[in-house]
C-alpha cells in the first residue's frame, strides 16, 4: 500500500515538473536578452527577482520541452519562436484588469509603440513605483516589471511577448517581426 502511494506521489511530482510555467518564458527571454550562455542560475535569478532553485527548475522544464539544449546553455530559438507565436496566447493568455499605476507594456512601450498608431489607450504591468497609468495586464511573472526596468533588451522582449499574447492580427505580425530581429541577434552572437 505504501509503495503504491509513493509511486503515485512520484508520478504526480513528475507530472508537475514537466508542465511549463510562465516564468520559464521569462527565463528564456532573459537568456536571449543577455546573449550570455555562461550566465549562472544565481545571476539569472538575481536579475529576474527569482530564487536560484526556481531558475534551475525552469531551465530543467525548458530542456524537457526542448526549448533549450540538453546542457541548458543555449536556447532552441526555432522552437521558442514557434511556441511564442503559435502557443503562448493559449497556454499563458494575457489577463487584463483595472486602471493602475505601473510600467508600460503592449502597444504602450518600445519597440511596438513606435510601430503602431495608438488611439490613446495605455497598458501597464502593475508596479507601485511605475510612472504610467493604464489598463493592467498581468505579467508572466510577478517580478517582470522590476526586471524589465533593469534591462532594456529584456523589457523589449517582454513587450513583444505581451503583444503576441493580447494583440490583434496586425500588432502580432509586427511583434513577430521584432521577435525575429531579437532572436537573430542572439543566434549571431552564439556563432
Amino acid at each position: 500500500m505504501f509503495a503504491v502511494r509513493e509511486q503515485r506521489t512520484n508520478e504526480y511530482k513528475q507530472l508537475i515538473y514537466n508542465i511549463m510555467k510562465p516564468q520559464d518564458i521569462v527565463v528564456l527571454l532573459k537568456i536571449i536578452a543577455s546573449r550570455d550562455t555562461k550566465m549562472s542560475c544565481r545571476a539569472l535569478a538575481k536579475s529576474l527577482g527569482m530564487s536560484a532553485s526556481s531558475v534551475s527548475d525552469s531551465l530543467e522544464r525548458c530542456k524537457k520541452a526542448q526549448l533549450m539544449d540538453r546542457n541548458k546553455k543555449h536556447v532552441n530559438t526555432m522552437a521558442l519562436k514557434e511556441f511564442l507565436v503559435h502557443g503562448l496566447q493559449y497556454v499563458f493568455p494575457a489577463e487584463t484588469g483595472r486602471i493602475v499605476r505601473g510600467v508600460p507594456t503592449y502597444i504602450s512601450a518600445a519597440p511596438i509603440k513606435e510601430l503602431i498608431t495608438n488611439n490613446g489607450d495605455s497598458y501597464v504591468w502593475h508596479y507601485a513605483k511605475g510612472t504610467a497609468r493604464g489598463q493592467q495586464i498581468k505579467p508572466l511573472y510577478s517580478s517582470v516589471p522590476e526586471a524589465a526596468l533593469q534591462d532594456d533588451e529584456l523589457y523589449q522582449l517582454l513587450v513583444i511577448t505581451d503583444t503576441i499574447r493580447i494583440g490583434r492580427s496586425r500588432e502580432k505580425e509586427i511583434a513577430v517581426e521584432e521577435l525575429t530581429k531579437h532572436i537573430n541577434q542572439y543566434v549571431e552572437n552564439q556563432q
